[in-house]
């Protein structure tokens, strides 16, 4: 019997879990993969984590790994497949069941993949889905952007700052997202609009060279270094089925203290409502979300 069961080994996980462990309570993090680190796995650097000037991805969520462990979180391997409500939750996983007063769930999002040839290759070499994470990589080269609603106009105006040239490319004729973003996006002078243009493969040696692309006049290649996917995320979301209140797109809804509409249960990082998603914004997460379960145990004795 835990105090705290952290469902996931991402940033807000394995702060929540370092968190807790450091106020007096017995934590178990659960990670389905047997090297922790949620998104940090999918890029190999890191530039913008506060005072971690250029990270490397593996060292910082291995670092974040130490610190919870040397503050007494036990981390074992195993998936999830069901949380059962009650005065204690049954957290049932391949492998064992294990039971607790609160759940801090930090399973993450992931995202929705272009499926193309050369993505899986060159993921983290160039292929990249977060031009906040990873832009700083490619400042003065040319990046694309793949997408059409508000993720991808706003990452392709961000990139703008930074890359000398900007390619937004869209499948269909007209974007799904803001118009204001689409009139920013227009006339922006070194983002180049691509409408009605599939993307059909990255190319590369070592790294992104290229694009290959389609529209009505046949197939062309684009140079760039740096592909940005931009096509949404999906929650981790199917072992709170029945559980917690999630909006329309499936993210568990709760606030900045990341308390659910499930008593005892608290979401954390990616996988809750929020404007925003970063490493350092699920760390904020993951301690708000120990404080809260802290508050909550205190409140049954």
């Amino acid at each position: 019997m835990y105090d705290v069961i952290v469902v996931g080994g991402g940033a807000a996980g394995l702060t929540a879990g370092a968190y807790c462990s450091r106020g007096g309570l017995k934590t178990l993090i659960i990670e389905k993969y047997p090297v922790v680190g949620g998104q940090m796995g999918l890029t190999d650097r890191i530039d913008n984590f506060p005072a971690v000037e250029n990270a490397d991805a593996y060292e910082l969520s291995q670092a974040m790994k130490r610190q919870a462990d040397n503050a007494g979180a036990l981390i074992v391997t195993d998936t999830v497949n069901e949380i059962k409500q009650g005065n204690e939750k049954l957290v049932l996983c391949n492998e064992s069941d294990y039971k607790a007063k609160a759940v801090i769930y930090a399973a993450g999002a992931y995202h929705r993949k272009l499926g193309i040839k050369g993505e899986d290759i060159f993921s983290g070499r160039g292929v990249s889905y977060c031009a906040v994470c990873d832009g700083g990589f490619y400042r003065g080269k040319t990046s694309a952007v793949i997408g059409g609603g508000d993720t991808a106009l706003k990452e392709a105006l961000y990139l703008s700052r930074i890359c000398s040239e900007v390619y937004l490319i869209h499948r269909r004729d007209s974007f799904r997202g803001a118009a204001y973003l689409v009139d920013n996006c227009e006339n922006t002078e070194n983002i180049h609009i691509l409408r009605s243009t599939l993307c059909k493969e990255i190319t590369g040696d070592k790294t992104v060279n290229g694009i290959v692309v389609s529209d009505k006049n046949g197939e062309r290649h684009l140079d760039c270094s740096g592909v940005f996917a931009a096509v949404g995320m999906i929650p981790f979301t199917d072992p709170l089925t029945g559980l917690c209140d999630t909006d329309e797109n499936g993210y568990v809804i709760a606030g900045e203290d990341c308390v659910t509409s499930a008593a005892g249960i608290f979401a954390a990082g990616d996988v809750r409502t929020k404007p925003f998603r970063q490493i350092v914004t699920a760390c904020a997460d993951g301690a708000n979300a120990a404080r809260s379960a802290e508050e909550y145990i205190s409140a049954l004795l």
